[in-house]
């Protein structure tokens, strides 16, 4: 059996030409890379809302004989330029799946590497963004499993961006699809509300944020073709795309082919075209 290739894999979305170019410096400032904007890709069309389903971590790790945490920890560097190429073209909103509640399932030290991990990334990150006008949230479940120092760095960056307005990222920690549905239904109940009174708009304002426009577009990486309990709800209507590419490797790029695609499809909503 051949070994598993090393090197960065390539979205099987295509190549673009460009018409921007954007200069990305590291995170520690040592180099820079320029990213282009395709000329395909139509500013006044851009999706308002992405949501990203970061896949392929372990896998990406596994390929270079590494431990899975490693693979979390290049997924940072993953994050950070997706969230700039947004920016760069002007996406309002961002959700990004970091932690199922499914994810409870894994080994008990990946999880308390993950716990870590996320408190460190914001610690590390929060301010960055907020300089940038990114606010910061979270929809998920806030319950005893998820220990309360990362509920703290959780509400410190809640409160130091809620001012923000350039973006809203949503960080979807502790959170599961299906949970969510369940939480406003409960909060229905008890509020007494009458069962005919029980609605799409009555069950929408029961959501962990009420104000959080559907996805557009949504992005899985590394080839899955699976929701795997990702805003259930939300997703109704909202393009899906699979680029080949294990989370590690997505960049901007990746993004900026993933806008193209959801450009080329006409949505109907359950109609049909005029």
């Amino acid at each position: 059996m051949p070994r598993p290739s090393s090197r960065p894999q390539r979205s099987r979305l295509g190549r673009l030409g460009s018409s921007k170019e954007t200069v990305v410096h590291e995170g520690n400032g040592a180099s820079a890379e320029v990213v282009p904007v395709p000329a395909e890709l139509d500013r006044s069309r851009v999706p308002a809302h992405i949501a990203c389903v970061m896949d392929g971590n372990g896998r990406w790790a596994s390929r270079r004989g590494l431990q899975r945490t490693e693979g979390h920890a290049a997924g940072e560097e993953a994050l950070l330029d997706v969230i700039n190429g947004g920016l760069e073209i002007g996406v309002s909103w961002m959700t990004m799946y970091a932690f199922s509640t499914e994810n409870w399932r894994r080994p008990p030290d990946e999880v308390r590497y993950l716990m870590g991990f996320n408190e460190s990334l914001l610690l590390r990150r929060r301010d960055e963004l907020h300089e940038k006008g990114v606010r910061i949230r979270f929809a998920g479940r806030r319950d005893w499993r998820v220990p309360r120092r990362v509920l703290r760095r959780m509400d410190e960056s809640a409160e130091l961006t809620q001012g923000d307005r350039r973006m809203t990222l949503t960080m979807a920690f502790n959170y599961g699809g299906r949970a969510e549905i369940v939480d406003a239904v409960r909060q229905l109940v008890a509020e007494g509300i009458a069962p005919d009174k029980v609605d799409e708009r009555a069950i929408r304002r029961h959501l962990y944020w009420p104000d959080m426009p559907d996805p557009d577009l949504v992005v899985r990486t590394s080839g899955e073709h699976r929701i795997s309990n990702f805003l259930l709800w939300e997703l109704a209507y909202s393009e899906l795309v699979f680029p080949d590419v294990l989370w590690p490797d997505f960049r901007r790029a990746h993004l900026y082919e993933a806008v193209v695609e959801f450009q080329r499809r006409t949505r109907r909503y359950g109609g049909v075209d005029q």
